[in-house]
């Protein structure tokens, strides 16, 4: 970028927009460009960086009265010189070219003889100038559209991270329990009483005993939270245990088979959540099994 002049690129194409497009129009094709090649979503990529800096010189040319004047005057004069040239033949060209090399010879030559005479400047002379104005005053729109775009971008981010934090919605009928214990003919579990040790962590959604297959049944729980709890603390009664397991692990649990923790929550995400309810959990527990013995006993 450093090697390339303004004149030389065509900052109305750059931008999308029409020779005669007014500043609101300039300012909108701005910011819809420069937003995808800004250097904060492109840091590794020179060209883009490259790219929103020819934007944001043409934002500052365009919307400056006496620089897009300037740079007018050469686009047009360019885009004349372009015709003619396409209308000459290659060895009138060639001529056109060498008269135009011995004419800027002789013009230099004639500047460093008559350093103070009052020798017109060239139109790409001119744009020059103005352009340098432009970098030493600054440009207080360019500064404010950058500022609106850096806000946008930070607005972006953060609606994104707030997005990928958020737990993704828990599907009960995906993810259900299966339930198992050592089924003795005086050592079986009802419904009733399986239902008063899983109600404790929250909603039971569905509740089915394998009649088939003593010691066998299958809950869906109403959210994860509940699950993770019984999956890690639940063990009914200490005389004939309960186990549990997934059948169908959520996608935390599926990565991490095998690692060999013996946790039955391996997603640290949860981690926290379930260390603040074990008091309270075991609490219901302890109040759920006095209510239990208290029932036998009035029996």
């Amino acid at each position: 970028m450093a090697n390339k002049k303004f004149s030389d690129i065509n900052l109305y194409e750059l931008l999308g927009i029409d020779i005669d497009a007014e500043q609101n129009e300039i300012r909108k094709a701005y910011r819809k460009r420069a937003l995808d090649c800004h250097p904060d979503k492109n840091p590794d990529n020179p060209k883009a960086a490259e790219r929103f800096h020819e934007l944001s010189k043409a934002l500052e040319i365009l919307t400056d009265e006496s620089a897009r004047s300037a740079y007018d005057k050469v686009l047009r004069a360019k885009k004349a010189a372009e015709l003619r040239s396409r209308q000459l033949d290659s060895k009138r060209q060639k001529l056109k070219e060498e008269l135009e090399e011995r004419e800027r010879a002789a013009l230099h030559k004639l500047e460093k003889s008559q350093p103070y005479s009052t020798v017109s400047k060239s139109d790409e002379e001119l744009l020059q100038e103005q352009i340098d104005r432009l970098r030493k005053e600054g440009s207080r729109l360019l500064e404010e559209e950058q500022m609106a775009m850096r806000e946008q971008l930070k607005r972006s981010h953060d609606e994104h991270l707030k997005l990928r934090q958020q737990p993704a919605k828990f599907d009960s009928a995906q993810h259900r329990i299966k339930i198992k214990w050592k089924a003795e003919p005086d050592q079986d579990y009802t419904e009733e009483q399986l239902l008063k040790y899983l109600k404790k962590y929250g909603e039971v959604v569905a509740l089915v005993i394998n009649r088939k297959r003593r010691g066998r049944a299958m809950v869906e729980l109403g959210s994860r939270e509940a699950c993770d709890m019984v999956l890690a603390y639940e063990k009914g009664d200490s005389a004939k245990p309960l186990f549990f397991e997934w059948v169908t692990p959520p996608a935390s649990e599926e990565k991490s088979k095998g690692s060999g923790t013996g946790s039955n929550i391996s997603s640290r995400d949860y981690e926290d959540l379930v260390m603040r309810k074990l008091r309270q959990a075991e609490e219901r527990k302890r109040l759920i099994e006095q209510m239990m013995k208290d029932e036998e006993s009035a029996e």
